[in-house]
């Protein structure tokens, strides 16, 4: 649009600049300039006393009324050196914005590199220079990947996949060899197209250096170093604008990242990837709370290009979409494991498929078992067992630190945090209390505060207190003899903790990783962190001690979460060929007989999948309806459920009652944890039958939603937000 400021013509342009979710400013801002950007070119532009980001754009974002041309201010400057982003990715920013019910110029923004928003246009300049020389093209040092032996299964996915255009669902048993069917789709991309390129996701970031460590193996001796990327929240700024501007540019052919690297411009994206497509990591709970793996689906969609999703326990709206009826994924299969036999002609490696090399799963009932053991008997011999043939094990507990209360038998206090509903956790390491959600950490009293009392104790177990009961039990049980002449017995059992405490310093969690990979650890005791994902060779017993708790959740997806994580944690043992056979799953439960847990032991997740959805079918819940959560937060919980009752109940007085026809509101409750740095939480649940009629109440709902803030309900409130497609409930 033109506009005649002065005595010359101006382009008038509209700019997304980052706003607060619920701004009044709108979603774009109006400025000028002598020559109009082009739409998605990034800018910088005045913003009151600031000088601010932003991108250009086009879109229905850019439709508002402009204001009077003489009020308009003028660009700042143009960031020339950076191609616009594409038209596609404008699109998908426009698409999750709408969808997830946030402000286009917050979520723009949002998912570019924070250098870019910090640094000035020289700054940038000179960065782009010296990106420039380090990209140059390298000299192949290889002619081509090395051919790599499939197994029939393998070969058989990647037909299929190939042949149909619809997206793929890789259901494949842990060790069925999903990494190399993914380092094929790609390794073929790369083959066909010159500039082709392929987005690769995992759900966490302490999967993602072994990971990259297989594709830089696999390409980097062809495409160099550069070609490969990481993208995760573990990176420093620098590097995550380095990653950004190589994708951007083309330079970087496979991009390799959590849920964040979604937003990757790549304009020449053909391929994404998802592994571990079930894992709740993908989903987003702050800002725009956002799901990688859908996102990923429309992305590949709306670029033309082909994905894949692969678990070996997915999640049942992706089980319930590749139905073979009617179904909007296609599902390929891998039920056999793959393993290295060693030919006794030729002394190679060749790989084969192992029907039966999944591990056995015990059930211990502990009703029978000594009461209040840990570790059970047969359990206990069964772990110094493999100690003495040299063999690992590892034991699962999904709660960190030494105990989570410390509690006073004589007044029943117990080590409540004052700023959460929730209690401190009890770390013996560094002698602390510290809650988990708001992080107020404080030493450990000498005596009960409430009553004097010095007697306190730790009540329940975590990882840190598991691993010092285990050291106390295992202290008689031996390592094989390293032929040490000071040491003929054998050396003292090796146990190691992997968790969150274990691993905060840089580079300590590869390290820990490295020493199991070695043969160094005998006995790894950790929380969820341990149970996905990573290549275990040498174990070959996994004993999960207390999986009891999800059972009997409110929460309706709490089943599919335990059963997941409970088979993942499964697949570590057995990896390798000459271990498979003996490899074994301990489950110690009060409930050996629960369906759960009798679908677990035939690892036969397809029957689980199936009763399950079964009984959400008859519920009509998800994936047979859609929900999402308006969940509100203020100094007290009357003035949080005020607010949303006040909404709940102007919804039904408005325009929008005729769409309440095709949604259910229901009455907001506190969250399960309603307090967190003495910010109190509510939520409401929406709920329908059809996707469409839930978008656009929600959309419609918005204008009511702010509007409450102003009227007497909302006074007191601190924010609100919408989780549409929420995990948990």
């Amino acid at each position: 649009m033109q506009a005649k400021l002065g005595a010359h013509v101006k382009q008038v342009i509209q700019v997304l600049v980052h706003l607060p979710a619920h701004s009044q400013m709108g979603s774009a801002l109006s400025y000028w300039s002598e020559q109009a950007p082009a739409p998605g070119s990034l800018v910088r532009v005045p913003l009151g006393q600031r000088e601010l980001l932003g991108v250009v754009w086009d879109g229905p974002a850019a439709a508002a009324q402009l204001p009077e041309p003489e009020k308009l201010r003028p660009l700042a400057g143009v960031l020339d050196g950076i191609a616009p982003l594409s038209a596609a990715w404008r699109q998908l920013l426009e698409f999750s914005a709408s969808y997830y019910q946030r402000s286009i110029g917050e979520v723009v923004l949002a998912v570019l590199p924070p250098q870019l928003r910090e640094l000035s246009a020289v700054q940038i300049g000179r960065r782009l220079k010296r990106q420039t020389l380090a990209n140059a093209p390298p000299t192949p040092t290889a002619p081509d990947c090395e051919p790599v032996a499939l197994t029939p299964e393998q070969s058989q996915v990647l037909a299929e996949f190939e042949q149909d255009r619809k997206p793929g669902l890789l259901f494949g048993a842990t060790g069925s060899g999903k990494t190399e069917v993914y380092l094929q789709l790609v390794q073929r991309l790369l083959a066909r197209s010159p500039q082709a390129q392929a987005l690769v996701m995992v759900p966490e970031i302490n999967l993602t250096p072994q990971l990259e460590a297989r594709f830089r193996a696999r390409f980097a001796p062809r495409f160099g170093q550069q070609a490969l990327v990481a993208m995760h929240s573990g990176m420093t700024p620098a590097q995550r604008l380095h990653s950004w501007l190589a994708a951007h540019s083309g330079a970087a052919r496979i991009v390799l990242g959590t849920r964040m690297a979604i937003f990757a411009s790549m304009p020449s994206l053909q391929l994404i990837v998802v592994d571990e497509e079930h894992d709740p990591s993908y989903k987003s709970q702050e800002g725009a709370r956002y799901s990688a793996r859908d996102l990923a689906v429309y992305r590949a969609q709306l670029e033309g290009a082909r994905v894949i999703l692969g678990s070996a326990t997915p999640s049942l709206e992706s089980w319930h979409h590749s139905r073979p009826d009617g179904g909007r994924y296609t599902r390929l299969t891998m039920a056999s494991r793959v393993g290295r036999d060693a030919s006794p002609a030729d002394g190679q490696a060749r790989l084969s498929a192992q029907p039966d090399g999944l591990p056995q799963v015990r059930r211990v009932d502990m009703n029978h078992q000594p009461k209040h053991c840990v570790f059970s008997p047969p359990l206990l011999e069964a772990i110094a067992q493999r100690v003495a043939r040299g063999e690992q094990s590892m034991v699962f507990l999904n709660r960190r630190g030494y105990a989570p209360v410390l509690h006073c038998r004589d007044c029943d206090w117990k080590s409540e945090c004052p700023h959460c509903s929730a209690y401190r956790v009890f770390h013996k390491i560094d002698r602390t209390l510290r809650c988990h959600h708001c992080g107020f950490t404080e030493p450990v009293p000498r005596a009960c505060p409430a009553c004097g009392n010095p007697d306190i104790a730790p009540m329940g177990r975590g990882t840190e207190r598991l691993e010092e009961h285990l050291a106390e039990l295992l202290a008689d049980v031996r390592r094989p003899n390293t032929a040490s002449a000071s040491k003929p017995e054998g050396e003292p059992v090796r146990i190691a903790r992997i968790d969150a405490d274990s691993t905060r310093l840089k580079g300590s969690l590869e390290a820990q990783l490295a020493q199991v990979h070695a043969g160094d650890i005998d006995v790894l005791v950790g929380t969820q962190m341990i149970a996905k994902g990573h290549d275990f060779r040498r174990i070959t017993l996994v004993a999960a001690v207390n999986p009891d708790g999800a059972l009997f959740s409110s929460d309706f997806r709490a089943p599919e979460r335990l059963f997941g994580l409970l088979m993942q944690a499964a697949g570590r043992a057995g990896r390798d060929a000459g271990m498979g056979s003996q490899s074994e799953m301990w489950l110690q439960t009060f409930h050996p007989h629960h369906p759960l847990f009798a679908a677990l032991k035939r690892h036969d997740y397809p029957a689980f999948a199936q009763q399950q959805l079964q009984e959400r079918a008859q519920a009509a819940m998800p994936p047979f309806s859609y929900q999402a959560l308006v969940r509100a937060e203020a100094r007290t919980q009357d003035i949080a459920q005020g607010f949303l009752s006040a909404a709940s109940a102007a919804a039904t007085t408005t325009a929008l009652a005729e769409l309440l026809e095709h949604v259910s509101l229901f009455p907001p409750v506190p969250m399960s944890i309603q307090r967190i740095a003495n910010v109190e939480r509510a939520q409401m649940l929406v709920e329908s039958g059809s996707r469409l009629a839930l978008q656009k109440f929600l959309g419609a709902w918005q204008a009511t939603l702010q509007a409450q803030r102003t009227q007497p309900a909302g006074r007191g409130l601190i924010r609100w937000a919408i989780d549409v497609d929420p995990l948990s409930i």
